[in-house]
């Protein structure tokens, strides 16, 4: 193989083994012609070889090896579900812009990032500057769907778009589903643990709320 030899492989132990093989499964799922590094691998572990075509036999296998190489499973961990009607979309993104107010989780960063693509919303807003460690992690979790036309940094919240609509719990928060949005807004979203800044929140032309149960 172009990374190590058979003897080499086997050497290590079995978690390793598995992780190995489960960068390759992965590896080969964006580049077909890298799964002939699996099958190399499958012979050395004296694994039966699956069906590349089908994407329920790749996913099975690939969370098998993550298994046993005890490999904890977040999103950025996952085989992309593609489609033969997957496609980069041409619709417009609405006139909306989303503040998120010094979010602490890079994984939420990128689910919020991949909400947006899908919703075709706008622009997401960060007052804070990215590292590049957390802009990695936000890139993974994100799952090729960060855009960095569509992540920006404003010079204040006054600078959003008009009326500014904060989501946040609070007595004089208006439930989701008794308010009319305007055709053109910006969401602020609040910090995990502490929710919205004192200043988003003096400067919100409205509160909503989404109501829980349980």
């Amino acid at each position: 193989m172009k990374y190590f030899t058979k003897n080499k492989f086997l050497s290590f132990n079995s978690k390793w083994q598995h992780k190995k093989a489960a960068e390759f499964l992965r590896n080969g799922f964006y580049h077909r012609e890298n799964f002939s590094y699996y099958v190399e691998i499958c012979h050395w572990l004296e694994l039966e070889l699956i069906p590349f075509e089908e994407k329920k036999h790749l996913s099975d296998r690939y969370h098998y090896h993550l298994g046993i190489a005890k490999i904890r499973l977040k999103e950025h961990n996952l085989l992309p579900a593609v489609t033969q009607l997957d496609k980069s979309s041409q619709s417009p993104y609405l006139p909306i812009d989303i503040y998120l107010d010094n979010l602490r989780s890079a994984y939420n960063i990128g689910s919020i990032i991949r909400t947006n693509e899908a919703l075709r919303l706008g622009i997401i807003h960060l007052p804070t500057t990215i590292g590049e460690q957390q802009k990695c992690s936000i890139k993974k979790s994100a799952m090729n769907t960060f855009n960095e036309d569509l992540v920006k940094s404003p010079s204040s919240v006054t600078a959003l778009k008009k009326p500014l609509i904060a989501v946040e719990t609070s007595t004089h928060a208006t439930s989701l589903y008794h308010f009319t949005f305007p055709k053109e807004f910006s969401l602020l979203f609040g910090n995990e643990e502490y929710g919205l800044s004192t200043t988003s929140l003096s400067q919100a032309d409205q509160i909503i709320q989404i109501p829980l149960l349980g």
